[in-house]
């Protein structure tokens, strides 16, 4: 599922921007009238450990409760079968980061983190054989209402609940990594359900951006905070209890990770922010995206 923009303190952007000129894909049908949850209270933004459980019971919870409202405001720039990697616009279209759209015929591909299933949607259309996992059920509930004749399957990124060497191909658009405390598990697993000379490949937001101030202006252009922290950024309730949180690591631990797991890194794309996209969305905007990178896209091979 791609992640959702925050308060401060934390320095990071997690939120795609809004439909502009250069979006393809039929559009969401997502304005459809859904029931929301009654707000609470403001959650408190701070720094503080997090580990495994807590922050999966967070995320989970955070995205049930919030899943009616993303769809809605992020669904047009969504659509229902589009696979956009990042916030930048980059669309598997052109990218081909899973390899060329003629070759995904009749591939098993698993999707993490898969929200409404749009990424899967649009592998279903190429001919490829998709699984989407994510660990919300609400989101999940917009990916069957959407509609799609391929598995959704709710469920821990951490514990996939599939055999060894069951899929081809795996993808994650900004879903599961940066919400887990442990980012090895889900890879490792990754890994032990792809069949040798599979291919994983994962966005998150580019970790300098935690470096920096969550705001489009020149604001945002300033570092706050030390690049090198990597205590995560936490949203509690009036209990103390964690509802949201977001795990930093540097780019060098994300090589580290994917190494460490298993794989081997054949590509890192670092998108440049292209010139149809004239909107902001949080911290992203055109001015921020033109000098610093937004997105890292880390392509793995399972030998």
């Amino acid at each position: 599922m791609p992640p959702r923009g925050h308060a401060e303190p934390a320095p990071q952007d997690t939120a795609p921007p809004v439909a502009t000129a250069g979006a393809t894909g039929r559009k969401s049908t997502t304005m459809e009238p859904i029931i929301q949850e009654p707000e609470g209270p403001e959650p408190e933004a701070t720094r503080r450990g997090a580990g495994i459980t807590e922050s999966a019971r967070a995320n989970r919870g955070w995205w049930d409760r919030n899943a009616d409202e993303y769809q809605v405001e992020h669904g047009t720039f969504l659509g229902d079968d589009r696979f956009v990697w990042c916030p930048e616009g980059l669309d598997e279209v052109e990218a081909e980061l899973l390899g060329p759209p003629e070759d995904l015929k009749d591939r098993a591909v698993l999707e993490l983190g898969a929200g409404a299933a749009q990424c899967s949607r649009w592998l279903a259309a190429q001919g490829a054989r998709p699984v989407a996992l994510d660990i919300s059920h609400r989101q999940l509930q917009h990916a069957l209402r959407i509609g799609g004749a391929f598995p959704l399957v709710c469920a821990d990124a951490g514990v996939l609940p599939f055999a060894d060497g069951s899929f081809d191909l795996a993808c994650s658009a900004y879903g599961a990594l940066p919400f887990v405390a442990d980012p090895r598990l889900v890879l490792r697993e990754v890994h032990r359900v792809l069949r040798p000379g599979g291919r994983f490949v994962f966005s998150v937001t580019h970790p300098i951006r935690w470096a920096f101030p969550d705001e489009p202006g020149p604001e945002g252009l300033s570092v706050s905070g030390s690049y090198f922290d990597r205590t995560p950024y936490v949203e509690e309730d009036e209990q103390g209890r964690a509802v949201y949180v977001e795990h930093h690591r540097t780019l060098g631990d994300r090589v580290r990770d994917v190494a460490a797991s298993g794989f081997r890194l054949v590509d890192l794309v670092e998108p440049q922010w292209p010139e149809w996209n004239t909107s902001d969305w949080g911290g992203w905007s055109p001015l921020r995206g033109r000098l610093i990178p937004g997105t890292a896209i880390f392509v793995c091979v399972r030998d």
